[in-house]
């Protein structure tokens, strides 16, 4: 995990090169890379970077490091015409205390247009960890996606998914929040050991239990899902 300014990213080692999942907001390029060396990695090695979904808090440094280390760069189909700035994005559905939330947050810069090299779609598997099954993820945004590692039992749930004191919940900010839960309700069922979010801690073991539990609280109508505000 790679904290930065605003969410995170995530790097995953494989013995051909290293696979980054989202790339923060536009200027995280040099956190990213000083992160890596830290590591003791070779940025050079850095082989694919993974969009979760287009938003710019998760896009916005794609561009950057992918011209910068020849990396590919991967993303549904539904979300790649907005990351290469092709179309504009569907603006989110807000409740009023999303919009509260929305209102308070700081100006985050435009993403810079990013080349899309690979579109993938649902049960699409990217040699990560041993194969990475594409989960398409939508409600978030159109094209959200999830990975999964079977092999590792690892879940990278992007945005659908957050992790508020330690218990994952549903996200905040979609563009269709029926079709979110619905989205977060699949990703509940995956078995999975560790999950990691665009937003909050990684929950290292026992996930599956964790994110089974929220699904359960989501579905109970008179128990309203408490919202993350990052």
């Amino acid at each position: 995990m790679i904290t930065l300014e605003f969410g995170a990213a995530y790097l995953w080692r494989d013995p051909h090169g290293l696979t980054l999942v989202d790339t923060g907001i536009a200027g995280s390029a040099q956190d990213i890379e000083r992160a890596v060396r830290e590591l003791g990695l070779d940025p050079e090695a850095l082989r694919r970077i993974v969009l979760t979904h287009h938003h710019e808090d998760h896009t916005g440094s794609a561009a950057e490091l992918a011209r910068r280390w020849g990396a590919e760069v991967v993303a549904h189909r539904l979300d790649a015409p907005v990351i290469r700035r092709e179309q504009p994005p569907v603006p989110p559905v807000l409740s009023p205390f999303e919009q509260e939330i929305w209102d308070g947050l700081p100006p985050i810069p435009p993403a810079e247009p990013c080349p899309v090299h690979r579109e993938v779609g649902e049960g699409d598997v990217l040699d990560i960890g041993g194969g990475a099954v594409v989960v398409h993820v939508p409600g978030h945004t159109d094209g959200s996606i999830a990975l999964h590692l079977p092999g590792a039992g690892v879940l990278f749930t992007g945005d659908l998914a957050s992790n508020v004191g330690g218990q994952p919940r549903p996200g905040v900010f979609h563009t269709d929040p029926k079709q979110a839960l619905e989205s977060f309700h699949r990703l509940a069922a995956l078995p999975v050991e560790t999950a990691v979010f665009g937003h909050g801690d990684p929950i290292a073991e026992g996930a599956s239990a964790a994110l089974r539990a929220a699904s359960e609280r989501a579905a109970q109508p008179q128990a309203p899902v408490d919202l993350d505000p990052c």
